[in-house]
């Protein structure tokens, strides 16, 4: 079998990308010390590089590719925005890749991106908990580090790769307990795309926190979102049929959570005299809708220029930044009624 630039990595202790910049020269600067471990690694093994690897490590352009679900949410437009900027003072060339949250067109444009030979890609999406799919990004992301190409994620990923990860879990648990202070005590959830990580961590952080101050909440009262505004409104209304005692909805992001408003005005139910509503994320629109949104802030625009910093690092080993949330109190929720 022959030796394949993997195991030559696994040999010298480093990752596949520090492997491809020693052995297919690559203009990356590598430390003394790792070019010879790699090195005597390849020679161990009687490694044979590859000739197309090397042209294509060599001729690698000063651009970055970005993934991300969906150009149109807000969310994602500020992470974007973050990378760009950061991306222009560093003098490369940004491509988006949108998804529309397909995981089989991510995969695809990984393999797009790596034929443009593009110097390193972001992928800027929640992962998925997806055991296939995540074999399968792992094999892409692994080809393209072997080309000397660098990764780097946002959000929760289960692939081995550099990363910068918003307190998902932490924010949902602040806005649950400032809930249950203000006396909420039957709450509804609408909830993300079930197989996407950002939508397990805020759910599970919220919901643990309900269960720390005695509050078990039923199945039923937590309804599958799809992070649109018009999913957030359905949701809403869903919630209420089942449930119409409750006093506060958690939607796992502020575009649901503007759709929910929108859907309880149109039924005459008053924000936040009859129903709280809090949000996550803090997007712009978030302080001008009526009544102004009480969310969990990610500093989305940093996200951004935080994962492309890593993406052009030479560092050899893998980092994770970890950003902390802030919760921005606004009109949307108050006590509970009393009637």
């Amino acid at each position: 079998m022959a030796v394949t630039l993997a195991d030559v990595a696994r040999r010298a202790g480093v990752s596949l990308a520090t492997a491809s910049r020693v052995l297919n020269g690559s203009a990356r600067a590598v430390s003394d010390e790792m070019r010879a471990r790699v090195t005597a690694a390849a020679r161990e093994l009687h490694y044979v590089p590859n000739a197309h690897a090397q042209a294509l490590a060599r001729a690698a352009t000063q651009t970055v590719g970005v993934i991300v679900h969906d150009v149109s949410d807000p969310y994602f437009a500020e992470i974007l925005r973050g990378i760009q900027r950061s991306a222009a003072d560093a003098g490369r060339l940004m491509i988006v890749c949108n998804t529309f949250r397909d995981p089989q067109r991510e995969l695809e444009y990984v393999h797009l991106l790596q034929k443009q030979r593009v110097e390193a890609i972001i992928l800027a999406g929640s992962g998925l908990d997806d055991r296939a799919y995540c074999r399968s990004m792992t094999e892409r992301l692994d080809s393209f580090a072997s080309m000397g190409g660098r990764v780097a994620v946002i959000g929760r990923h289960n692939i081995a790769a550099d990363a910068v990860v918003p307190d998902n879990v932490g924010g949902a648990r602040a806005l649950a307990h400032y809930l249950l202070d203000l006396g909420h005590r039957s709450f509804g959830i609408i909830d993300g795309p079930a197989l996407l990580t950002t939508s397990r961590d805020r759910r599970s952080g919220f919901v643990q926190a309900l269960q720390a101050g005695g509050i078990t909440l039923p199945p039923d009262a937590i309804i599958a979102g799809d992070f649109t505004r018009d999913g957030g409104a359905q949701a809403a209304i869903n919630l209420l049929e089942r449930f119409p005692s409750i006093t506060a909805i958690f939607a796992l992001n502020d575009v649901m959570a503007i759709g929910a408003l929108a859907a309880l005005r149109e039924r005459g139910i008053a924000v936040p005299d009859q129903m709280s509503i809090v949000g996550f994320d803090d997007i712009p629109i978030a302080a001008d809708v009526t009544p102004a949104l009480t969310t969990m802030r990610v500093p989305m625009s940093q996200l951004g220029s935080e994962a492309l910093a890593l993406a052009l690092s030479a560092e050899d080993t893998l980092r994770t930044i970890h950003l902390p949330t802030e919760m921005i109190v606004r009109q949307s929720t108050a006590p509970p009624s009393a009637t």
